[in-house]
């Protein structure tokens, strides 16, 4: 009773659920995860292969892209094999530190993909309202500078969730209804006040996404206004469809983002599996688009295949 009543004892492991009241689906839920998993896989880990060896898609605009890859490998990596040893081998421990880990790294890529998602907003901004100077604008030393500045912003917005968790004691249940560690799901084991941790929590997404999406739409809004003032319709379209890539990453990252976040928050009556689904697709899911989405539709890249394809077969 004493070790119980003191604030001092903290659990050294944690139990993953996995997805709550959906237990007994696991195995059958885990087929659509581990074949969208390898097709992120191979999808980013491909086009990051594609833009290093091959020179002519050594622009900015493809180097962000390469960027926003990684980032995708980071969700991804960090999440999903965990929720496939959970569906496959009943593998629920997780370590406190293991745990502390993946909260830091999974909050790090969400961070991080929307830093990206705001730098190839200003790539598209400069090279459609200011396409003269685009090449100046954008070196290679400043490119470097941005991702310097995305891992920084990022590492020092989530590092402090770190602490704010390690200083919680929990000394009642140790059973986590998710498939993998998250900042807010972890605090709500504690049994001490977590008011400081549920409003970092809720101050992050305002600081980072939200300006990020603020800022997107206005680069949008001046790319928009110099793409009417284009003398042709063949001209305003050619801009525009260089845009569309993008904004279709956009989407798939925010909307799922935001109705997640909101559903979260707000939604008390939605069932507690279709929260844990969603948080579950939403680490999978634009990794495994990305990719699909950004070959479908930029010339370059289809171009860049189909020309290795032509040339492996030429050799072969």
């Amino acid at each position: 009773m004493a070790v119980l009543n003191s604030t001092k004892f903290s659990h050294l492991t944690f139990l993953l659920v996995g997805i709550p009241g959906l237990e007994a689906w696991h195995t059958w839920i885990s087929i659509p995860f581990s074949l969208m998993y390898s097709v992120a896989l191979l999808g980013n880990c491909g086009l990051i292969v594609l833009i290093a060896t091959q020179r002519r898609l050594h622009e900015p605009m493809f180097i962000f892209l390469s960027m926003l890859a990684v980032t995708d490998l980071i969700l991804s990596n960090c999440t999903v094999p965990n929720m496939l040893a959970i569906f496959w081998l009943a593998a629920r421990d997780i370590s406190f530190t293991s745990c502390l880990t993946q909260v830091f790294v999974v909050h790090f890529g969400f961070v991080a993909e929307s830093a990206v998602l705001l730098a190839m907003g200003f790539d598209r901004y400069v090279a459609i309202c200011d396409p003269l100077r685009y090449t100046t604008v954008l070196t290679k030393a400043k490119i470097g500078k941005i991702a310097t500045a995305i891992v920084a912003r990022s590492f020092c917005i989530i590092f402090p969730v770190v602490f704010l968790l390690k200083r919680l004691p929990f000394c009642a249940s140790n059973v986590l209804p998710h498939s993998y560690c998250e900042h807010i799901g972890v605090a709500r084991l504690a049994c001490a006040d977590i008011t400081l941790n549920i409003w970092y929590g809720f101050a992050v997404p305002i600081v980072t996404v939200i300006l990020d999406v603020v800022f997107i739409a206005v680069s949008y809004m001046l790319i928009l206004r110099a793409v009417f003032k284009l003398p042709t319709k063949d001209a305003r379209l050619k801009a525009l469809s260089t845009c569309g890539s993008h904004i279709c990453i956009i989407l798939l990252f925010y909307i799922p983002a935001f109705f997640t976040l909101l559903t979260h928050r707000f939604g008390h009556n939605i069932p507690r599996h279709i929260h844990i689904l969603l948080a579950d697709l939403y680490v999978l899911v634009p990794p495994v688009l990305n990719p699909i989405v950004y070959g479908m539709k930029t010339k370059q890249l289809r171009e860049q295949v189909g020309y290795i394809w032509s040339q492996k077969h030429k050799w072969c």
